[in-house]
This record gives structure tokens, sequence and C-alpha cells, in this order.
């Protein structure tokens, strides 16, 4: 099974995007870096709007995660609500 990841910049804003990534990917594993983290998945990974905004406790547009994005890896698939990564085959 292929993997994909998503590295964000460690920082404050982060912190609850992160927590939200790992709810809703329960199979993650996440390598923590001085200045990012780097979330791998096995096959895919989901960032849904919905589980960041109860983590931050408000309104979050998911265009907002670009600006703590440094790279990553799989096929992007995207709409209001969620944001996947996963290799077609």
């Amino acid at each position: 099974m292929s993997t994909v990841f998503i590295a964000l910049q460690a920082n404050e804003d982060t912190r609850p995007i992160i927590d939200a990534i790992v709810i809703d990917n329960p199979d993650c594993t996440v390598n923590r870096q001085p200045a990012m983290v780097k979330i791998d998945a096995p096959g895919s990974l989901t960032v849904r709007r919905d589980t960041i905004e109860e983590q931050l406790g408000r309104a979050y547009d998911l265009q907002e995660l670009n600006v703590n994005l440094i790279t990553l890896s799989g096929n992007v698939e995207e709409d209001e609500d969620t944001l996947t990564l996963r290799w077609n085959s």
C-alpha cells in the first residue's frame, strides 16, 4: 500500500489542525521536526473542515491550510469540506 503525506509548519496555528488530522486518520504516523510536522498515512489521508473547527473552536476555511502547508504527496481531491490525499491506481 502506498503512503501519502502532508507536511505543515510547526507552530501554534497548526497544533489544532494536526490534532484534527490525527483524529480523522487514526492509522497515520506523526513525525515532529523542529520546524515542521510530517503526517504519513497508508493509502489515503483526509483533512476535514468540521473536525478542525471543533479543535479550533471557530469557523475554518480549508484554504487557510495553505498558509502553513509545506508540501504534500498524493493526488489531491478537495471540496469546501474535505481535502483527501491518495494515489490513484
